[in-house]
């Protein structure tokens, strides 16, 4: 194994091994009837269980019917929607990927239209009416967006469960973990910043009250998974410009997250305030991969880095220089969803079909 390029050698989570360290970022299809997954979504990812990637993680999906982004978003509220999700593991299991379920709430930034439809808050004379959005403070994510009720402390619990029941039906699913997104300026990363979390109760605060939420959730999580299931978390490791959540408030994150047997952090940043990009970075290919690298080394929770990386080159180089575990990628991979078999050639792989397990005998006697 050891003349493998780093960025193909396997790795492991618990009870869970990808056979590389590329893996599939979610990416939300707005596309779901009631919040199943249909025909688009075993196509879309059809495309990928057959591309030689290491792992994948499906798009955002609702715990609770109104913590979804869009009428038209992915859910595993009801258990419905594990049969069809079903349809998707199948495919990945076949090739030996591992699957992970990204669970969440989207808070502030739910009851949202489509993206071709204008992406703003859902209007009440709609087809698809709007629902009521909630936060940790009465504050919209957005100039002329709804105005989310502020949860009360009392509600704290059931958003705890939704989640835990949210990480069963994953497994029954076929999922073999599940992602928490806590980024991107949704109900959980909402709580950990101080410029939508104005609240004065032990969920607000300083940032032990911030951090209370999503450790809540975490906690549950784990406890509701069995021991050898991975369990990662998604974190918007700053806001965006004229936020107020630094990196150093996610590095004690990450150490309270890796202390209750959370596996793994995906790196990335802002969404909130919403719409605004990242104060003091220049987004230029791995801009956010320094929060991958210091989250890494100074909490040893693994991690996994994001944010525009397309050249296989630099894609090996982080994982060869240590500074983050497995590699993330959306954009690049819709617009070129071979790109692990490229990658694979361009760093010397010996047969790099091999990583395309159910192709690989065809090139083998095809080449023959």
């Amino acid at each position: 194994m050891t003349d493998l390029p780093p960025l193909f050698t396997p790795y492991t989570i618990r009870g869970v091994t990808l056979p590389n360290r590329i893996v599939l970022a979610p990416m939300c299809q707005y596309q779901a009837d009631d919040g199943a997954p249909n025909d688009w979504h075993v196509a879309h990812h059809g495309r990928y269980a057959s591309s030689g990637i290491g792992g994948a993680i499906a798009e955002a999906t609702g715990v609770m019917a109104e913590g979804r982004i869009s009428p038209g978003c992915t859910g595993i509220y009801r258990d419905e929607h594990v049969a069809a999700w079903q349809r998707v593991t199948r495919l990945y299991r076949k090739q030996g990927i591992p699957t992970f379920l990204q669970i969440g709430h989207a808070g502030a930034k739910a009851s949202t239209k489509r993206p071709w439809d204008g992406a703003g808050p859902l209007d009440a004379g709609s087809d698809e009416p709007p629902w009521q959005t909630v936060a940790p403070s009465a504050i919209p994510a957005r100039e002329g967006w709804h105005t989310p009720r502020a949860l009360d402390a009392s509600e704290m619990p059931a958003i705890v469960n939704a989640f835990a029941e949210a990480a069963r039906r994953a497994l029954a699913a076929g999922f073999d973990g599940v992602e928490v997104h806590g980024a991107h300026g949704y109900l959980l990363h909402s709580f950990m910043s101080p410029w939508s979390n104005r609240r004065t109760d032990g969920y607000g605060g300083d940032l032990a009250g911030r951090m209370r939420l999503p450790l809540e959730v975490a906690r549950a999580i784990r406890q509701a998974v069995p021991s050898d299931v991975p369990v990662l978390y998604r974190a918007s490791c700053v806001d965006g410009e004229g936020g107020k959540l630094t990196l150093d408030d996610t590095v004690t994150l990450a150490g309270e997250l890796r202390s209750l047997g959370v596996d793994l952090m995906d790196c990335s940043g802002g969404g909130l305030p919403s719409g605004q990009r990242l104060a003091a970075q220049k987004p230029e290919p791995g801009f956010q991969v320094p929060y991958a690298d210091r989250i890494r080394h100074e909490t040893g929770l693994p991690t996994m880095a994001v944010g525009m990386i397309t050249d296989p080159t630099h894609a090996n180089a982080i994982i060869s220089e240590g500074r983050a575990d497995l590699i993330s990628m959306a954009r690049q991979m819709l617009r070129e969803p071979n790109w692990p078999y490229r990658a694979a050639q361009e760093l010397g792989l010996k047969d790099p079909a091999s990583i395309l397990p159910q192709l690989y005998a065809f090139y083998l006697r095809i080449s023959a």
